[in-house]
């Protein structure tokens, strides 16, 4: 049985920029599988070295060259990588270098730059957004609604907390979200509480089918996991978002990336980190 691919995502602080980078890259191979394995704070050379061997020796035990995507600021660690018996992208080398030619300026060098406490205002915003979402989570509280950015509601398990988590944490977006009960449904109806705001208010959707599979993982052999129950209540909520005029979005295809990304620009949220 061949073995999958070694991909090493290398960098000299968490790993979440060149991760994200060489994720999206490899994804357009699908013929190929992948091993990934992320080696972080590789911030001085005697670390280097170690993680150079883990990658040399891959390559003795897989007989497969591994790809490593590295973002080392350090240019005595990075040359150290570099060595690597792999295909080494570097991101510094391929980006920055590039970027200095052009913007006539050398690169500041500092490490973890893009994910760091360092830039206070980006920090404090992602921080109170997390909070805000987090107190905010399956209307739990009804305060400080107008603080909201963007209000979720939709049917219980239809994605509305992960994709409020991500959209603080990758936006700085407060985000509250609210479960439509049966009472909601019946009445067609959104909750009171949400009607002061209803300019902020997004809806998600999924498919009835999707929805049983994710609620019988849950609470198996209930009512609220039914199909029959799903059908329903996803076809009442739609109902209310379509007559009540609010936007909503299928979440059953759709990453939570896809989906809050899509919220961003097209409920024209200002974002407030980077």
């Amino acid at each position: 049985m061949p073995h999958k691919r070694r991909v090493y995502f290398i960098s000299d602080r968490t790993g979440l920029t060149v991760e994200a980078l060489g994720s999206s890259l490899i994804t357009q191979f699908d013929i190929v599988e992948f091993q990934r394995i992320t080696l972080p704070f590789i911030d001085t050379v005697d670390k280097a070295r170690e993680a150079l061997a883990e990658v040399n020796q891959a390559h003795i035990d897989t007989g497969q060259r591994p790809l490593v995507f590295s973002s080392i600021v350090d240019d005595a660690v990075r040359a150290e990588i570099n060595k690597a018996n792999g295909l080494v992208l570097d991101v510094f080398e391929r980006f920055i270098v590039p970027l200095e030619s052009e913007l006539g300026q050398k690169s500041l060098h500092l490490l973890g730059k893009s994910h760091s406490a360092g830039n206070v205002k980006d920090y404090n915003h992602r921080i109170e957004a997390i909070n805000y979402t987090l107190s905010h989570d399956d209307g739990v509280t009804h305060r400080a609604l107008d603080e909201a950015d963007i209000i979720l509601v939709g049917v219980s398990r239809s994605g509305k907390t992960p994709t409020c988590l991500y959209m603080a944490m990758q936006f700085g977006i407060k985000a509250a979200n609210y479960p439509l009960i049966p009472e909601d449904l019946e009445a067609n109806r959104i909750p009171p509480s949400l009607l002061p705001h209803k300019a902020k208010v997004w809806g998600l959707s999924i498919t009835p089918d999707r929805l049983h599979q994710i609620r019988k993982e849950r609470r198996p052999d209930s009512t609220y996991a039914a199909l029959d129950n799903c059908r329903y209540e996803v076809a009442a909520a739609e109902k209310l978002m379509r007559q009540t005029g609010i936007p909503f979005l299928d979440s059953t295809t759709k990453s939570i990336e896809e989906i809050a990304t899509h919220m961003l620009h097209e409920a024209h949220l200002v974002r407030r980190v980077y």
